[in-house]
């Protein structure tokens, strides 16, 4: 792809100046406003690492204990400030620790600039010590990548990474740098580019088919509007509460749209998917007018597409036109940003309300809140359970902080029950299912936003997985509050071998060790409670602490999350118990 640079208000060129491959990389960074980045150093990328010593008043640098801790940790920080995530690895198994993190950001639409130090040109797939074809290994789960072989393709490259990563729909950019372009010298300039031939960030939008959405939207009887985080990815937020108010279209999220939309305003209708709310679910097969927005309606949502919401028509306002139509054929599709989408849209539509169809959800919601929510929330007696442990957390920061989850039944328990009332303020591994993603995360949210509360929540065992970045929360003082949810298993696993397999837990309970004394052996303080009488004060004190401490809550050991909708399953056969 040939890099075409900014034509209007770019900046002027700045007189080349001779330097080192490996500055020149840092100085792009810096071009770019980068002001973190999280690595781990090795061989092949030291000179960059070199390079960078000189400029630590301007970058900061974060040394995880991982790389897979690194890219979890942009991801984090990627999601919460709107712009990329930067890490360093070395070559070889460096590199290739970053696969999970990369797999992840790419299902998730997270912006990621990943630069890898490689062999030197000469020694290219001679399988040289630590070499490996990270291009080859990467390209599928990567928007863009590309190896730097010689000097003077730094610049240029880096403005392209730049681009590709952050435009349309966001993703992981990998740049992998032979060791010999980091010494070489080059005659540097750079310049950020807003165009890649060839390359459509954002579509242009066809007005006839905001008609037919706006002509759909004003006859329905029964609408019902899907959230995605691409509303949030675009911005959309303040567009989207205007367009649902003025239609009066009840709302609800999926995973990853959560914290978008208020989850008290009186259209918010709850959470979609396996362990979503029982009214949207229930309701999907109901609706008339499905509105898909910056969602990709993944089987998570759909369950059996065979029967997902044939009576509806279905509006998709989506940016990757790859989305459109792949899993369910639309009416009208509105291949476009979803903030350039609504604000053509809100004119169009007339003012409405669906006094009748909003009754339904609210009906089926009191089914719900009888059947499981009152137990989860405020259960009679015995262990605690994750539902009541969110829900005081949830009142106590008064919906208003940031949550980052691993990936597990506390996941969805946090999902279901933290009342978000700030846009921005959920962060979880979603497309792949990353155990091991929220402690790493945290840390890239806690440096992105650390003038709010942080909580990490995990289950005992995403948190073995990457409990050695506790040493780096540890190190940069992270104001990082991390709940553990500990019920001695693999609960979401556990749960489905209960309810399909005869319970027959195979290779799910686990022998865990002290996590109070692993936590303070890494310089993180921490406490463990067991009685849901001291729940409430031990997370008052964590609110109130300042830097990093984790609080291991046991709970109810084979305790389920419910509604469900079972695997293969359609969202009409959503369980209760």
């Amino acid at each position: 792809m040939e890099t075409k640079t900014k034509s209007k208000g770019a900046a002027k060129k700045k007189a080349a100046e001779k330097m080192t491959g490996a500055e020149a990389l840092i100085k792009s960074l810096l071009a770019e406003d980068v002001d973190t980045i999280f690595g781990y150093i090795g061989g092949a990328i030291m000179p960059v690492y070199d390079a960078l010593f000189n400029y630590e008043d301007q970058l900061k640098h974060v040394m995880v204990r991982h790389e897979q801790g690194a890219i979890h940790a942009a991801q984090g920080y990627a999601r919460t400030k709107r712009k990329p995530g930067i890490c360093f690895t070395t070559s070889g198994p460096g590199a290739t620790n970053l696969v999970t993190g990369l797999a992840d950001a790419m299902l998730d639409s997270t912006p990621l600039i990943c630069i890898t130090g490689q062999v030197g040109a000469s020694l290219l797939g001679s399988d040289a010590f630590q070499e490996t074809d990270v291009v080859s290994v990467s390209m599928p789960i990567t928007k863009w990548n590309h190896q730097i072989t010689t000097a003077e393709e730094i610049p240029e490259v880096m403005a392209k990474a730049f681009f590709i990563a952050n435009s349309g729909r966001p993703g992981p950019v990998v740049i992998d740098i032979t060791k010999n372009a980091q010494f070489e010298e080059l005659e540097y300039e750079y310049e950020a580019t807003n165009r890649v031939s060839s390359y459509v960030p954002k579509p242009k939008t066809r007005l006839s088919e905001v008609e037919k959405a706006a002509e759909l939207i004003n006859d329905c009887q029964k609408p019902l509007v899907l959230l995605g985080q691409g509303v949030s990815i675009s911005g959309a937020e303040t567009e989207f509460k205007e367009f649902v108010e003025k239609a009066g279209l009840p709302v609800a999220s999926t995973l990853l749209g959560l914290s978008a939309f208020p989850t008290n305003h009186s259209l918010y209708t709850g959470m979609l998917g396996m362990h979503g709310n029982y009214a949207p679910n229930i309701n999907t097969n109901k609706c008339d007018l499905l509105i898909g927005i910056g969602m990709r309606f993944d089987d998570r949502v759909t369950g059996n597409l065979n029967t997902y919401a044939k009576q509806a028509k279905v509006i998709h306002i989506e940016i990757d036109p790859s989305e459109i139509d792949k899993n369910v054929k639309t009416d009208v599709a509105i291949n476009a940003d979803a903030k350039q989408a609504l604000e053509l849209l809100i004119p169009k539509i007339k003012k409405n309300s669906h006094e009748e169809w909003l009754e339904t959800f609210s009906e089926l919601h009191e089914i719900e809140f009888e059947k499981v929510i009152s137990k989860d929330v405020h259960p009679p007696a015995g262990k605690m359970h994750m539902g009541e442990v969110v829900n005081t957390l949830s009142e106590l920061t008064k919906g208003e902080a940031i949550i980052v989850t691993d990936v597990g039944q506390h996941q969805m328990a946090s999902a279901r029950y933290y009342g978000f009332q700030k846009q921005n303020s959920w962060i979880s591994s979603g497309g792949l299912g990353t155990m091991g993603f929220g402690i790493p995360a945290g840390m890239g949210v806690a440096l992105a936003k650390p003038d709010r509360p942080i909580f990490v929540l995990v289950g005992d065992g995403g948190f073995q997985m990457t409990v050695q970045e506790l040493g780096t929360i540890a190190q940069y003082n992270l104001p990082v509050k991390i709940i553990l949810l500990n019920n001695n298993f693999l609960g979401m696993v556990r749960q489905w071998q209960q309810l399909f397999f005869s319970n027959r837990y195979s290779s799910t309970e686990l022998k865990n060790p002290d996590f109070l004394m692993i936590s303070e052996g890494f310089g993180v303080p921490a406490k463990q409670i067991s009685e849901r009488d001291d729940l409430k004060a031990a997370l008052q004190d964590m609110l109130d602490l300042d830097g990093p401490f984790m609080l291991e809550v046991k709970v109810e050991k084979e305790g389920n999350i419910f509604p469900m909708v079972p695997a293969g399953g359609t969202v009409s056969e959503m369980r209760l118990d």
